[in-house]
Order: structure tokens, then C-alpha cells, then sequence
């Protein structure tokens, strides 16, 4: 029985036992007061009757007229005329009356009428003894009509006093499901505060989960700023801040290598002349100033476009990855621009203050071949005289020459159904299978080749068609899982997150099929979710309650936003390939993952990693604290 159930019948039982305590009070102390009015009463008449005889003749006939007249009156039940000897002279009597009142109260609650007794003289004689009893009706009546009041003001009473319990019950109970609610919502991995109540019993229940909960959330964010200054300190340029050589090696590798990136892209490199001349000639703050400078230029375009990376690879090389980018014109003279204006605000001296060289890439690529590529035009650029950027084209082909021509491509495949799923697995560390990993494929024309989503969801997200294809891929996992899947994971895109009518379509979509849900994984990339964090919880909480599994892939690149995690109530990340490639040859990597594990599974989330490439990476992932992994290193069973 609950808790307020109790506290009802408690106080239901309660006002039972005192109205039956009041009403038995009352009652008592009305029917004694009622009889002693009749006794009274019967006493005075009594004494009135008798007077009246006795200062009249005592003939047969008029005493006989008096005791009836007093009858007549119907206010008595007997009328009784004894003479000295105790016989009855006269007597009048009429059956009792009760009038409308029950015989149970009668019987409950009987009242007696005490007979009233006066003497009649004659002369200086008695004559005989008056009798007289009152009838008791009206006493039934006037005690029977006082309980009926005491009856309905306790209803009316009742009903008051239930409304404002209720009232106060309400007001107990909002704090208590509070504190509930929180207690659910640290079970389901999102620490959230609640409001202090006025009660002190209650305000200390709830001080001390907030405490609870501000201690955690305390924990975690100083756990995380330190493991933020270990990936600093193992992914990051020093000077600049942005990206060091291996890592960003590390990102381009998956860029070449990850179906779901972007097909083709830019990569640009920029290469400061003469770098050891400068620092001889106007000293190492000059030249440290001179690159941070520009590293704040890189830092500052690759903000701006979706999945760009900056990197410093060397002292005098600072390089750019541009996913999706085919002219990088615009990026280039805005480099170029630096360039001159570094030169013209007197930092240094002379014109090749550095050069400029950029190349397509596609998928599938080689990255040594890459970056000879790039190599040989920043040569081509560093013979030519003054400022120079030099292309390295590697003719990167595309599906369709237009945005009119993708938009009818991405309608015509939704139309008529030509996508699909495929499927990668993704294992714990006893080769189990967690779910599998089904990114979605399109195919560009009847019979024609299958696209990778990283050939045409760039385009469908300047279309504002990734929320068709997204809801396609979800109802293509749900009839996975429905012929048998144990567990399907697809991946849905920032921009279709930001749509309430998405929200609602896919919730609807999963509603229909509940009970596939919970074999259901539903995932977002680190930007797509950080990026507009408020959709993203919006998201969260709709899909929540039908027993979906929410993640984000691609993480750690925004880990110093894990604290913004604790009230999401996620259950999984996938770390960004970039952070496992040869991860058992890095122990500064090792170090930030190891921790990235830990605080993780402090707030109940499965940790992942993705694009495994070889067995020793796969065999280093157990000992950092990953639950499982994906990748070409990850056996099919």
C-alpha cells in the first residue's frame, strides 16, 4: 500500500473515530439534557394540577374535568389521580408516539420521561397524588433533528477538510515525486536539480540530493578538464592550439578510408618560408607571434565549414582538411590575405612569407599518394616569386553536375525505394555482438551503383532532404529488427535533429512498431549534437520513453562538453576513429581514452570504438575501458 494511501486512510480514520466520538457526546448530552427538561416539566405541571384541585370542591364530576382537561391537551402520556391508599382514582393514557423518528435511534438512544408528583389536598387533608408523565415524542423529535445537523455539518465538514487535505497532500507529494523524478533521472544517467520545498523535512531530502547530484556533476567536470589537458596535450599544437601531425594524419586517414565521410574533399597546406631565417632575424617571439597568427586564421576557417580540420604538422607547415569542398578558392585567397597583410603590418620583411598549395582528394585514396601530391605543388609553388598557390587536382568525379540533378537523383531513389542498409558488426570484447552498424546506401539509378552517405548526404543537407532519407533509414532498421536483427544502429544527421516535425514523424514511426524499439539504436554525430545541443536534448526526450538506445558518434573531438551530458540520459558514445588509429603505439592517446572510458561508465554509458583497422589496436582497447568496438578489425561471426 503507497505511502499516501496510508497517510488517507489515516485520515479518514482519524476523522471517523472523532466525528463517532463528538456525535456519541452530543447525543448523550442531549438526550440528558432533554430529560431533565421532562422531569421538569412534569414536576411544575404537576404541581399546577394539583393546586387547582385542591382549591376546588372535590366532587366526583369536576375533578374528573380537570385531569381530563389537562389530558386533552395531547401532551402527556398519562394522567394519573391516586388516592391515599394507592389506588388509582382517574387515569388517562394515550400509546407512546415517536412521530417520524427511526425505531433503531429510538432503541440507540431511548429517553425516559421521569414522572412528575404533586399532592392534592382538601383542607387540611390529602385528597390523593397527581401522576403525570409527558409524552417523549418531541424529545425523539428535537434529539433526532440535532443529529441530522450534526450528520450534515460533519458532511459538509468532511468535505472541506478532504478538499484541503488533498490540497495539503498535493503539496507534500510534489516535492516527494520530485525528489523521485530526480532519483529516476540519476538511474537513467541524466543529474538534474530540483527546487528546494518550503518544508523542512522535506527541504533537507531534497538539499541533500541536490548535493548529491552538484558533487557529481563537480567530479565529473574536474575529471573531465583533466582528461580535456591530457587530449591537449596529446592531439594539439602547443603554440597554436590546433591539430599536431599525428593526429591530424590520423583524421585524414579516416576521411580517405570512412564510407560515411564525405566522398571527396580539399585538402590545403601552407608552408611558411624560410622559417629558421625568421626566428634567426627577428627573434623567436617575432616568429612564434607570426604562427599563432596564423594558426588563429586556421582555426577560425575550419570553425566555420562542417568536419574541417586544422593541423600545424611541423614548425613551418600548417595543413587543412575540407570535406566536401571542391573549389577551395574562397578558403585560399582568405590565406593568401593573411599572408599579405602579416607582411604589410611590418611582422616581418619581404613578400614569400609563405606558400600555398591545396589538392582533391576522394575516397578510397592512398594517403601517401596524398600527400606527395600536395608535396609537389607546395614545391611548384615555393620556385614561383612572390605569394604563390599552387592546385594538385586528382579529378574527383561526381554523381551529379548540379544541385537540380541531386535533387532529382535523392527524389527519384526516395520515390521508388532504392535504398538500403548494410551492415557492419559491432562487438564487445568477447567477440559478442552489441548491434550492428547499418549505414544507409542509395542507389544513383535503376541497375546503378550504390552510393556511400558520404557521397550524397552532403548534398541532400544543402538540399534539406536529409530528414526524408533519415526517416527511410529508420523504417528500414525497424524491418531489419523486425526479421530478426538482435539489434540495429543508424546514424541520423544534425540538420534533420533541428526539425520538430522530423521529431514527431519518427516518434510516431516507432510508436506504431513499440516493440521493436528497444533492439532499435539511434545515433548522431558530436557535431550534429552539440552544435544545437537544445534540439538534440528535445530529441533525447522523445525518444527516451519509447525505449530506444540514444548515442553519439564520432566523439571526442568536443569531449571537454561531456558535463553537458549528465541530464541527456544517453546510453552509448562511439569514439572518432581518429583517436584509435595505432592506439597501441600512443601513449599519450592511451592515457586521454583510458580516462574518456572511465568517466563514461561513472554515468552509465557503453563506450565504443570505431574504425579499428588492425589487431593490435582491437587487442589495446580492453585494458582503456572500451565495452566494444566496430571496424575492419572487428570479425564478422
Amino acid at each position: 500500500m503507497s505511502l499516501f494511501r496510508q497517510l488517507w486512510l489515516a485520515v479518514i480514520a482519524s476523522t471517523v473515530i472523532a466525528f463517532a466520538g463528538s456525535f456519541l457526546a452530543s447525543m448523550l448530552t442531549a438526550r440528558h439534557y432533554l430529560e431533565h427538561q421532562l422531569a421538569i416539566k412534569n414536576s411544575d405541571n404537576a404541581s399546577s394540577l394539583a393546586l387547582s384541585m385542591s382549591q376546588l370542591e372535590k366532587d366526583p364530576i369536576t375533578v374528573e374535568l380537570q385531569v381530563a382537561a389537562m389530558f386533552d391537551s395531547g401532551q402527556y402520556a398519562a394522567v394519573r389521580l391516586i388516592d391515599p391508599e394507592g389506588k388509582t382514582m382517574i387515569e388517562k393514557t394515550s400509546p407512546a408516539m415517536a412521530g417520524d423518528v427511526p425505531a433503531w435511534f429510538i432503541r440507540l438512544f431511548p429517553v425516559a420521561s421521569q414522572p412528575g408528583l404533586a399532592q392534592v389536598s382538601a383542607g387540611w387533608n390529602q385528597f390523593g397524588t397527581i401522576e403525570l408523565v409527558s409524552h417523549s415524542q418531541f424529545a425523539y423529535q428535537e434529539l433526532w433533528d440535532g443529529c441530522l445537523k450534526l450528520v450534515a455539518w460533519f458532511l459538509i465538514g468532511g468535505c472541506f477538510m478532504g478538499l484541503l487535505g488533498m490540497q495539503l497532500l498535493r503539496n507534500i507529494k510534489r516535492p516527494l515525486d520530485a525528489v523521485v523524478g530526480q532519483a529516476q533521472a540519476i538511474s537513467e544517467r541524466r543529474f538534474i536539480r530540483i527546487a528546494e520545498p518550503a518544508a523542512p523535512e522535506l527541504k533537507s531530502l531534497a538539499s541533500a540530493m541536490n548535493a548529491m547530484v552538484e558533487r557529481l556533476q563537480a567530479m565529473f567536470a574536474e575529471e573531465a578538464a583533466r582528461l580535456e589537458q591530457v587530449r591537449r596535450e596529446a592531439t594539439l599544437d602547443n603554440l597554436t592550439g590546433l591539430a599536431n601531425r599525428a593526429f591530424f594524419l590520423n583524421q585524414l586517414e579516416a576521411a580517405l578510408s570512412d564510407d560515411d565521410a564525405a566522398s571527396n574533399g580539399t585538402l590545403l597546406m601552407l608552408r611558411v618560408a624560410d622559417l629558421a631565417g625568421i626566428n634567426k632575424r627577428a627573434g623567436r617571439e617575432t616568429a612564434d607571434e607570426l604562427l599563432r597568427r596564423i594558426g588563429g586564421k586556421f582555426a577560425e576557417i575550419a570553425a566555420s565549414k562542417p568536419g574541417a580540420a586544422a593541423a600545424r604538422l611541423n614548425g613551418a607547415d600548417f595543413a587543412m582538411l575540407l570535406p566536401g569542398v571542391q573549389d577551395p578558392t574562397a578558403t585560399a585567397e582568405q590565406l593568401l590575405s593573411l599572408l599579405r597583410d602579416l607582411s604589410s603590418a611590418g611582422l616581418i620583411d619581404g613578400e614569400r612569407i609563405g606558400h600555398l598549395a591545396s589538392g582533391l582528394y576522394r575516397h578510397g585514396q592512398g594517403i601517401g599518394n596524398l600527400l606527395s601530391q600536395i608535396d609537389a605543388a607546395l614545391a611548384s609553388a615555393e620556385n614561383q616569386s612572390g605569394l604563390a598557390w599552387c592546385r594538385a587536382e586528382t579529378g574527383c568525379e561526381q554523381h551529379a553536375a548540379s544541385n537540380a540533378d541531386w535533387k532529382k537523383l535523392l527524389e527519384g531513389a526516395i520515390e521508388t525505394q532504392r535504398l538500403r542498409l548494410i551492415d557492419f558488426p559491432v562487438a564487445g570484447n568477447r567477440g559478442q555482438l552489441l548491434h550492428l552498424e547499418c549505414p544507409l546506401r542509395l542507389q544513383a539509378s535503376e541497375n546503378g551503383e550504390w552510393l556511400a552517405a558520404g557521397s550524397f548526404m552532403p548534398m541532400a543537407s544543402r538540399l534539406s532532404m536529409t530528414t526524408e532519407l533519415d526517416l527511410a533509414a529508420a523504417r528500414l532498421a525497424l524491418d531489419r529488427v523486425a526479421a530478426g536483427a538482435a539489434a540495429v544502429a543508424v546514424n541520423l544527421s544534425g540538420e534533420s535533429i533541428l526539425s520538430a516535425a522530423f521529431r514527431s514523424s519518427l516518434q510516431a514511426l516507432i510508436s506504431s512498431r513499440r516493440e521493436l524499439a528497444p533492439r532499435l539504436w539511434l545515433e548522431v554525430s558530436e557535431i550534429g549534437a552539440f552544435q544545437h545541443f537544445a534540439e538534440f536534448h528535445a530529441f533525447c526526450d522523445a525518444m527516451r520513453p519509447l525505449g530506444c538506445r540514444l548515442g553519439i558518434e564520432h566523439f571526442g573531438r568536443q569531449f571537454s562538453e561531456i558535463g553537458r551530458l549528465h541530464h541527456i540520459g544517453l546510453d552509448y558514445l562511439k569514439v572518432d576513429g581518429s583517436f584509435i588509429r595505432a592506439i597501441n603505439t600512443q601513449p599519450g592517446n592511451q592515457a586521454f581514452l583510458k580516462g574518456l572510458c572511465s568517466i563514461a561508465h561513472n554515468i552509465g554509458l557503453t563506450v565504443i570504438a570505431e574504425g579499428v583497422q588492425t589487431a593490435e589496436e582491437l587487442a589495446t582497447l580492453p585494458d582503456l575501458g572500451f565495452d566494444g568496438a566496430t571496424g575492419p578489425a572487428v570479425p564478422r561471426n
